[in-house]
């Protein structure tokens, strides 16, 4: 993947990208948790290089839900949505709704050509859910 994306290949951008292949919508210092198993010496500042650059390239996705740190994903073009738990925070993936793309259907683009659109749905997770009913 690092080559495809024209990107020197390094351990530490490795780890990262498996790092954030295996623990979706995890955070900056939960991605340094899992690379430093695996690479005990590797810096903060190294994971938060990675980081960018994967992002950068396309390999993820960085998304910041109002409230919440940074977290990345490696689900990468295909313009999902996520929701959100306003109990515990957990963020799950939303595809978009089928279709002729509605969401990219602004009501008035005031000139801009939309190539993305960016839906956060709010809520109770089923865990959360059922501790607030009971």
């Amino acid at each position: 993947m690092l080559r495809g994306a024209a990107l020197r290949v390094t351990r530490p951008r490795v780890a990262v990208l498996s790092a954030v292949h295996a623990h979706p919508h995890a955070d900056t210092d939960s991605i340094i948790g899992v690379v430093r198993g695996e690479l005990p010496t590797v810096s903060h500042q190294a994971v938060y290089d990675s980081l960018r650059v994967l992002t950068a390239a396309g390999l993820v996705r960085r998304i910041q839900p109002p409230g919440s740190v940074a977290r990345y994903e490696s689900r990468v073009g295909d313009n999902h949505h996520h929701v959100v738990c306003r109990s515990c925070g957990a963020i799950a993936d939303v595809d978009c709704a089928v279709g002729e793309a509605p969401c990219l259907t602004a009501s008035d683009d005031r000139g801009f050509s939309i190539d993305e659109a960016e839906v956060i749905y709010w809520g109770l997770c089923p865990d959360c859910s059922t501790a607030q009913s009971s």
